[in-house]
């Protein structure tokens, strides 16, 4: 079946003998993210790029923390792979990718970050006197100022930092989607593996 025929199919109302939404089925997960709202955007038919790519973004941003909703500071730090990859630890991570990306590459400032170039992983560890709100909140923070900077610029504007080849502020967005993207996607199963539910988010 070719990618437009499974549009159509996915943008359908749900049977009556469809899954719930908010089940672990297969089908589920497909409503549960397709029929939902994307951030604020009101009209999907709308021609505004910069829009589009906003709500897109914020789509994910709001996924990643609806996963984390209603765990426990201990399921949220739990390690259920080989990696050690945490539902807490990605969230923190993706703070600081969003600091990184806009604040200090696109714009040039003068930013900090918990790795090293001896432990470049640490942006994924919780540490002990971390706490799950500070986290959050951090993360919260951080998206709010990408929001400023993204909503203060054009989509063609260049980058200030000479640390990366220079990008264009929409190439930015796109990776940022793109990377928030696959977090959540590995979250959701992370999720599924502590309580069962799935497709969480907007």
């Amino acid at each position: 079946m070719g990618g437009h025929d499974r549009n159509l199919v996915f943008d359908r109302p749900p049977a009556e003998d469809d899954a719930d939404p908010r089940s672990g089925s297969h089908m589920g997960r497909v409503y549960g993210l397709c029929s939902a709202p994307m951030g604020d955007l009101k009209d999907r038919a709308t021609t505004d790029e910069k829009e589009l790519l906003a709500s897109f973004m914020d789509t994910q941003r709001e996924a990643m923390l609806a996963i984390a909703d209603g765990l426990s500071d201990q399921d949220l730090r739990k390690r259920l792979v080989p990696s050690d990859t945490t539902i807490l630890g990605m969230i923190k991570h993706l703070a600081y990718v969003e600091r990184w990306w806009f604040q200090d590459i696109f714009e040039g400032r003068d930013c900090t970050y918990p790795w090293t170039d001896d432990d470049p992983d640490a942006d994924f560890r919780i540490e002990q006197e971390e706490t799950t709100a500070g986290i959050l909140d951090v993360y919260r923070a951080e998206c709010e100022v990408s929001r400023s900077i993204f909503e203060s610029h054009d989509l063609f504007d260049v980058s200030v930092s000479t640390e990366r080849p220079r990008c264009t502020l929409k190439w930015i967005v796109l990776h940022m989607i793109e990377e928030t993207a696959r977090h959540a996607g590995q979250a959701d199963i992370l999720r599924e593996q502590i309580d069962g539910k799935t497709g969480l988010g907007p």
